[in-house]
């Protein structure tokens, strides 16, 4: 008679393993730099076999791709604060707090790196403007539901998020909590100028 096979739990081993695995990638980004190490490498800064990032990954540009996307999905979630207004500046100071946090260099550089590398890397950096445009857009979509005018998702990133993603990636001036609000502000008045 065959024994009932144990539901896995979510989390327990196999999420650590990822976990430790994740942030060894993320670790050997920021001391050597995107394309300076192998999934050896990974596998000895987390501890676990090799063979175990092959069996999950299959290869490092896939683990690369997968690090960048959860980390993209457990950052910044989309505020709720009743107005377009304090969604946006809630979410620029979030985002601002998490690129410049202690992994925030390392994933930009990630993000940037993957999207330049082969067929490979560019669906990894088309995946993830996909995923940060699905999450601004259900912010944006909230705000049209309210009544609010909205920019679209590509607004958001040309006018808050890529401002503030090459001044961390080029090491111009900190992200002071007036100058991302500024960026935020002229979003809103170049929304507000367009309306009849």
């Amino acid at each position: 008679m065959n024994e009932p096979q144990r539901a896995r739990r979510p989390g327990g081993r196999s999420a650590r393993v990822a976990a430790d695995v994740h942030q060894a990638v993320t670790d050997l980004i920021n001391e050597r730099g995107y394309g300076n190490f192998t999934v050896g490498d990974v596998a000895v800064r987390a501890g676990v076999a090799d063979s175990s990032i092959y069996r999950r990954w299959g290869n490092l540009a896939t683990l690369l791709t997968d690090v960048a996307l959860t980390r993209l999905n457990a950052q910044s979630p989309m505020p709720d604060t009743g107005s377009l207004a304090g969604d946006l500046r809630t979410y620029a100071a979030q985002v601002a707090r998490e690129i410049t946090g202690p992994d925030g260099l390392a994933l930009l550089r990630l993000a940037v790196a993957l999207s330049s590398h082969g067929n490979q890397g560019q669906q990894a950096g088309d995946d993830l403007l996909v995923e940060r445009t699905r999450q601004l857009q259900s912010m944006l979509d909230r705000s049209l539901e309210r009544g609010e005018p909205a920019p679209d998702a590509l607004g958001v990133l040309d006018h808050i998020l890529a401002p503030m993603y090459v001044r961390v990636l080029l090491g111009v001036d900190p992200l002071t909590p007036e100058y991302v609000e500024a960026l935020v502000d002229r979003l809103l008045r170049s929304l507000h100028e367009r309306l009849p």
